[in-house]
């Protein structure tokens, strides 16, 4: 049975890319959809880029290992602050100053915003450097779930997943993302929704697996039923995993990106709504399963095989036809996201890089074919990268999330978010969040020692990151040369444009 829903499952993906192939003869088609995306695709399309195997596997069991049913409050973050707000906030700008200036990637937006060639090919460095970690981050729980049902070797279950992405993505482009975005959305609600219940059930049923979590004790702490209580262990840090995973969606290029491709104001309201409920369901469900992992504490070996253990464990006593569903959900997961990763990435490169700097003149055909190679090339450093990591030090799929998040969200979350409402930011400004931000995370990774104990952890330093940029931006815009008047005037007047709209979306004024 588990075979068999993995052979349908894998011909509806390919499927679905050869028929997008249409979609995807240009730039615009290839890497936006032709900006024509309705909000059930955009939304799902968001949703599913942001949790992966990274939530459900990596940080669901080490958040809910050391905090309990208070990692919940990461799920309620993520779809709150992640989703709704992050709609709100940027949704409409992004759609309508990226199409004004005619860009199609974060780096292109930078270059056209500020008149600066750097800032574009600085933006796209970062990207080119900090996406790949996270892209092999999202194998290493897949391999796991897939070892546990199938007994497949590791390197099977990347190369698997890798050609399999590859082959949809490179046929139909972002169409063909989107609309398997979609499916798999709804395989990782109804997943994650019936995981919840079963293993729960095996406890005995929520009141029952709640009772037991708060009958749990750890030497390190002496608060009766602190694993059952509202704000777990250790309030501070788990706020800094709120930030993280919920304001770092604000400033990464493959959530932003989403928005660039919406088809109308209509598609904005009803994707911000799909969306948020599609975060509550799906990161609130997953913190709120790893929440109850300490229960399975006598199956697990958390010295040995780390917190990436915790949420396979506690699966790997359901029935095969559920474990089948839990394979199938983990796997849309991480194939949504690492789709939308690599074509962020390989766009980056080739329209920000190679387009302009070492090939002046590329055609529209040109540009999609160099787009389709440089993914494959993306997915196999990948899927190598996975590998080497996977027998090294390097084991907590959160190491490797935090240090990309926080780098890419703590250099471009202020400049794009202040750039979309202020004509007052300035390159230098950029710049310097920019530096502030890879510098920051670079060195939390080659010398975490020497920090400081609360930000040792790339999560914690990731979050102080972006919220750094927030108040790094507006001073040094303060005391740097202002920007070009003409330029910024240029990109904002596109706000002012008068349109004709009806009634039940905006009165006027009765004579």
């Amino acid at each position: 049975m588990k075979v068999v829903l993995l052979v349908l499952y894998f011909a509806v993906l390919i499927g679905i890319g050869l028929y997008c192939r249409k979609h995807a003869t240009d730039v615009d088609g290839f890497v936006l959809g032709g900006r024509n995306v309705g909000p059930w695709l955009t939304a799902f399309a968001y949703g599913t880029s942001y949790f992966s195997a990274v939530v459900f596997v990596g940080y669901a069991g080490q958040f809910g290992w050391k905090y309990g049913i208070a990692a919940t409050w990461a799920g309620i973050g993520n779809a709150l602050i992640g989703s709704l707000m992050a709609w709100f906030i940027l949704g409409r700008r992004t759609r309508v100053m990226t199409r004004h200036l005619d860009t199609a990637t974060m780096p292109q937006f930078f270059e056209k915003r500020f008149g600066s060639k750097s800032l574009k090919i600085g933006a796209a460095i970062i990207i080119f450097i900090f996406m790949i970690p996270y892209t092999a981050s999202l194998y290493n729980g897949l391999s796991r779930l897939f070892g546990m049902a199938f007994s497949i070797d590791y390197s099977v279950c990347i190369l698997l997943m890798a050609v399999l992405t590859a082959v949809y993505v490179i046929a139909g482009g972002y169409m063909a993302t989107a609309i398997n975005d979609f499916i798999q959305g709804v395989v990782m609600l109804a997943g994650i929704s019936a995981v919840i219940y079963a293993v729960l059930e095996s406890k005995g049923g929520f009141m029952a697996a709640l009772d037991g979590l708060a009958r749990v004790t750890d030497e390190n702490y002496s608060t009766p039923g602190i694993f059952a209580s509202f704000f777990g262990t250790d309030p501070l840090n788990l706020l800094f995993v709120v930030i993280l995973t919920s304001l770092g969606t604000w400033g990464l290029p493959q959530m932003v990106q989403k928005f660039y491709a919406i088809k109308n104001e209509q598609a904005i309201q009803k994707g911000t709504v799909i969306s948020t409920l599609f975060a509550f369901v799906v990161a609130g469900g997953c913190y709120f399963l790893g929440g109850f992992g300490r229960l399975f504490s006598d199956q697990i070996d958390i010295k040995a095989n780390g917190f990436d253990s915790v949420v396979p464990t506690m699966l790997s006593g359901l029935s095969d036809g559920m474990i089948a569903l839990v394979v199938i959900l983990v796997l849309s997961a991480s194939m949504s996201t690492l789709s939308s990763l690599v074509i962020v990435s390989a766009s980056t490169l080739a329209l920000d890089l190679i387009k302009g700097n070492f090939a002046k003149d590329m055609s529209d055909a040109k540009q999609v074919f160099l787009i389709r190679i440089l993914i494959v090339v993306f997915i196999a450093i990948s899927a190598v990268l996975a590998l080497v990591q996977y027998k090294s030090s390097v084991n907590f799929i959160a190491q490797l999330m935090g240090i990309s998040w926080g780098a890419m969200a703590g250099a471009f979350l202020a400049p794009f978010m202040y750039s979309l409402y202020s004509k007052k930011v300035t390159t230098s400004a950029c710049w310097t969040c920019f530096i502030f931000a890879s510098v920051l995370m670079s060195a939390n990774m080659l010398i975490r020692p020497a920090f400081p104990a609360i930000m040792q952890s790339p999560i914690n330093s990731g979050a102080i990151a972006m919220l750094a940029g927030l108040i790094i931006v507006p001073i040094v815009s303060a005391f740097t040369p202002s920007p070009d008047k003409k330029l910024v005037d240029d990109a904002f007047k596109c706000y002012d444009e008068k349109i004709m709209v009806p009634l039940s979306t905006s009165l006027n004024s009765e004579k």
